[in-house]
């Protein structure tokens, strides 16, 4: 499966000081993770050259290249914001979210489908995966050793070992 190459990564959401700058709200990691870009991209793979920015509070600020008056920040308010994958090494067991969802979930051990990842819940300790089965049913999974065995979005499959109680056939 080809994954997509250009990743919603936030979205401006109002202009900062007079001279063009923009709030961005991270849709990643959080703001440093965002501030790390020198360029980022509309949804049109238009570049937007970032000539500089800094971590406020829980957004981003950036000064976008040609982007020099509050009226022209402005305009941009609700844009989003996207990055290019191939910008980003990611560390060993570390996906994007773009590439999890919708990954089938299976039982390691008797390969039984338990639906797929429709969504994906950061609680700050671990990550939790929304599964929704084919009868709309959701069941939450804690992204956890324990329960993930293996993640292998190429495939687009997960499988992992399910914790008692969990889904309601469980002994």
């Amino acid at each position: 499966m080809d994954k997509k190459r250009y990743l919603e990564i936030g979205q401006i959401v109002s202009t900062h000081g007079l001279k063009g700058d923009v709030r961005v709200d991270p849709w990643c990691d959080g703001p440093e993770f965002l501030c790390a870009f020198k360029t980022l991209y509309k949804k049109d793979g238009t570049p937007v050259k970032i000539e500089r920015s800094f971590v406020q509070k829980n957004v981003a600020v950036m000064k976008i290249a040609g982007v020099d008056s509050i009226e022209q920040a402005d305009l941009l308010r609700r844009t989003i914001l996207y990055m290019d994958r191939q910008d980003v090494t990611l560390d060993e067991g570390v996906y994007f979210v773009q590439d999890i969802l919708g990954c089938e979930v299976r039982n390691a051990d008797t390969n039984e489908l338990y639906g797929k990842v429709t969504d994906v819940i950061r609680t700050g300790a671990n990550d939790v995966y929304q599964i929704t089965d084919d009868s709309g049913k959701n069941v939450l999974i804690p992204v956890i050793d324990d329960v993930v065995k293996d993640t292998n979005v190429d495939n687009r499959l997960i499988t992992i070992t399910p914790i008692k109680g969990l889904f309601d056939d469980e002994d």
